[in-house]
């Protein structure tokens, strides 16, 4: 592996580039916050709902960026830095998603700030404690952690299954049983998810990072025990998808870019935790999973989205996609497979993602990245540039995470 201080710079500016079109173009001036949606042309989309998950990854994007260099900053009009927006984010979350009457965050609101949905998906609460314990290890303010903590307590409260581990994946405004589940209508309706879970553990990480409490610790422990006792096919390495209360699986879907996403996140909760007999657990784990996760790549150095039953022999139907999170979560995977294993053969796997991904996802002309691909190379229809799932936080994080491990990683002879 060649000296990688080129590489470096790369990443970091592709993050500023990433960043910058985010406070260039989506600030709503009008109604507040950010726009709920534009087009792949940079055109606002009049009315478009604003979905919790979208501001909260905003308020994360933000915060890390300001966190990972102190002198990366936007100026724009009289001036505004990463931080400020982060604030402005912060700010409309508070005002706007957040329920005063009776906890957590509305899943959306109308383009003026409005509750739309008011159903309380797990999901959105994890996504705003990840960005609220981002801020706050930013920005030091006490109201930020302490609303970390409450949506924190509400999940622990009302969605916590103390029966038979896990949380629940969503309820009502006041937190009573609800007939649908899902995030999307692409998923299946059933009680628990791998998703929820998967981010669940990944903001409680966060949030350990700026509230050392051992009952936090604890609840991470467990999630790692749910990943590995329920969620994480014994048989492939393959995260399993959807689950009934009883975590009876419910759906043979596999999805490379969650395969691969998880295998880094479940390391670093296990290192945040620092017990070194869990952290060598779950890494050899992580290889696992890394491993199965590159079934999923292609000869063109992209990784497919997913393949909806089948296996190694009987491929099942592949859905052959390459959608621009998936290459994010790719890169990070696969430079932390290198670090983890020592094997060269992950780190050309990671050149190639970003090679493909700087040439067929990238928007060098208008700005960001576009949602993906097709088998044959045409970019995705009907898809945007911002929306309700359209967001700054898998390629903004991907450049982070790949900028911090190309530094960290000891050069491969």
């Amino acid at each position: 592996m060649e000296n990688n201080e080129a590489l470096q710079a790369e990443f970091r500016e592709e993050l500023r580039r990433i960043l910058d079109y985010w406070a260039r173009y989506t600030l709503d001036n009008e109604h507040g916050g950010f726009y709920g949606q534009m087009t792949n042309d940079n055109r606002v989309v009049p009315g478009a709902i604003k979905g919790a998950v979208l501001n909260a990854r905003i308020l994360w994007s933000f915060s890390a960026g300001y966190n990972l260099d102190r002198d990366m900053s936007y100026y724009q009009g009289e001036g505004a830095t990463y931080l400020s927006l982060a604030g402005r984010a912060f700010d409309y979350i508070r005002e706007h998603f957040v329920d005063k009457e009776y906890g957590g965050v509305y899943w959306s609101v109308t383009a003026e700030g409005t509750p739309a949905d008011t159903r309380k998906q797990i999901y959105a609460l994890a996504f705003t404690i990840y960005g609220l314990s981002e801020y706050y290890l930013a920005w030091q303010a006490p109201e930020t952690l302490d609303l970390a903590i409450r949506l924190y307590r509400d999940i622990e409260k009302y969605s916590y299954d103390a029966e038979r581990g896990g949380y629940i994946e969503a309820l009502t405004r006041d937190w009573q049983p609800i007939a649908d589940l899902r995030l999307s209508e692409k998923d299946e309706n059933e009680k628990k998810t791998m998703n929820t879970h998967l981010h669940l553990l990944e903001a409680y990480t966060n949030l350990y990072h700026a509230w050392r409490d051992p009952g936090l610790a604890g609840k991470i422990r467990e999630l790692i025990g749910v990943f590995r006792e329920h969620i994480v096919d014994g048989r492939t390495g393959h995260l399993q998808l959807f689950f009934d209360e009883d975590w009876s699986v419910r759906s043979p879907v596999v999805s490379y870019g969650h395969d691969i996403e998880a295998a880094w996140l479940l390391g670093e909760a296990a290192q945040a935790l620092d017990d070194e007999p869990l952290m060598a657990e779950v890494w050899a784990l992580s290889l696992r999973m890394v491993a199965a996760a590159c079934e999923g790549l292609n000869a063109d150095g992209s990784m497919r989205y997913e393949r909806d039953g089948g296996d190694m022999v009987d491929g099942g139907h592949i859905v052959d996609e390459r959608h621009w999170w998936v290459q994010a979560e790719a890169m990070i995977g696969l430079l932390y497979a290198t670090w983890l294993s020592e094997e060269e053969h992950y780190y050309e796997k990671f050149e190639a993602v970003w090679k493909y991904t700087k040439q067929s996802i990238v928007d060098g002309e208008k700005g960001e990245w576009f949602w993906g691909r097709g088998a044959d190379g045409a970019l995705m229809e009907g898809q945007d540039k911002v929306g309700f799932w359209k967001c700054p936080y898998h390629n903004s994080r991907a450049c982070m995470e790949v900028y911090r491990r190309l530094r960290a990683l000891r050069v491969l002879r």
